[in-house]
């Protein structure tokens, strides 16, 4: 009788500590459309006696959130869209980007990164890696974000960044145009 006394208060205990501990559940990862009308990757170009700048629009993609940190993502870079944003460079600069001494849109019309990792380094900026195509190159990038938004209002998160355009097999003027090419990436997502 001790025996099914000692029994029955060890389970009544047992429901009552499980009944009061607080489950504990990993958050669901949410998946946010990136806004294509607001997101892109603006550009600035330099050679020895000037810049120019410009831009790329974000044709599509999506990111993932889990607990309010991105964990993954993906991104369709429209190469065909660029636009050359100062006068100086214009039309006749936005042609000769346009062709197969820069991004040869004819063949190569769109780029896409894919997040591969994403590394918190405080509470808004991470380290991410991923595999950039760009002009029939695959080859990893790694950079510096700052997530400044990922909740049930919206995700927004840009980087500024060199991009070393000579690791895609642009090329042209080396030596005359900086390889080096500053980027700065802004992209919106909603739900």
């Amino acid at each position: 009788m001790k025996k099914i006394i000692f029994s029955l208060t060890v389970i009544a205990a047992s429901i009552g500590l499980f009944s009061f501990t607080a489950k504990t559940t990993k958050a669901d990862v949410v998946s946010f459309t990136v806004n294509a009308k607001s997101s892109k990757v603006d550009f600035t170009g330099s050679k020895k006696s000037d810049y120019h700048t410009g831009y790329f629009p974000i044709k599509s993609g999506s990111v993932q959130v889990d607990g309010g940190k991105l964990v993954g993502g993906s991104f369709v870079i429209d190469v065909a869209g660029l636009k050359v944003t100062d006068d100086r460079g214009g039309d006749r600069l936005q042609g000769h980007l346009s062709s197969a001494d820069f991004f040869d849109i004819t063949k190569f019309g769109e780029a896409t990164f894919k997040i591969t990792s994403v590394k918190y380094t405080t509470g808004d900026k991470a380290t991410i890696t991923g595999d950039l195509s760009l002009k029939g190159v695959t080859a990893p990038v790694s950079f510096t974000a700052s997530i400044r938004n990922a909740d049930d209002k919206g995700f927004f998160a840009e980087a500024f960044l060199p991009f070393d355009r000579t690791a895609f097999g642009i090329k042209y003027g080396v030596g005359m145009v900086d390889s080096e090419v500053q980027l700065a990436v802004h992209i919106y997502g909603t739900k």
